[in-house]
């Protein structure tokens, strides 16, 4: 089975590391393809980094684990570039694979509000969420609302890390230390480029 890891990744940091490895670990995943959103499109006016720099980031994120994968899925589809699009554009280029797509108890909770839910329901075959502490999710109203969700969901406990790339892109603007939220590397790539200031 393939896990499916999508994000901004403005920057990709420590807390994904984690998520992505022990998601691998625990569902014994043969690999995780980090796809990396060029622009989400629920979040249309949001600023971010250049898709160039943070596909470079992933890049040396992914390089340093054999079962870590940059997905061009993404990246080589027209947008908008909803989830459905992504698993179907996968499953059309990978039809022997199973996957499972991993996200937070957050987007868990949204999930009701993303496009064509019950459709990304059906094509998952496995939905990995990781729990975080003091966020939570009704699950009984959600399998009403997307019939089938339960059937298809396991839980993930994680490391509690709180690390979000708009907390480093705040520290970086403001001159506050970040450094030890990222990989050396990736703090090195930031720093270069001069990102987020």
């Amino acid at each position: 089975m393939i896990g499916i890891f999508g994000g901004t990744f403005d920057p990709p940091h420590l807390a994904h590391t984690v998520l992505a490895a022990e998601a691998s670990d625990s569902l014994g995943l043969s690999e995780v393809l980090w796809v990396l959103t060029a622009q989400p499109p629920h979040k249309p006016d949001k600023p971010i980094s250049a898709v160039e720099h943070r596909t470079a980031m992933v890049q040396i994120i992914t390089a340093d684990d054999e079962k870590f994968e940059l997905s061009s899925a993404d990246l080589e589809r027209e947008p908008p570039h909803y989830t459905v699009g992504t698993i179907s554009w996968l499953q059309e280029r990978l039809p022997e694979e199973r996957f499972a797509y991993i996200m937070g108890m957050d987007s868990l909770r949204d999930l009701p509000t993303w496009h064509k839910p019950q459709e990304f329901v059906q094509l998952c075959d496995l939905i990995c969420v990781m729990r975080r502490q003091g966020t939570n999710a009704d699950l009984n109203e959600l399998e009403k609302q997307i019939p089938g969700l339960n059937e298809k969901l396991t839980f993930l406990d994680v490391p509690a890390l709180e690390i979000s790339g708009s907390e480093i892109r705040r520290r970086a603007r403001a001159g506050e230390p970040y450094r030890y939220f990222l990989l050396p590397r990736i703090y090195t790539y930031v720093h270069s480029h001069k990102l987020y200031r």
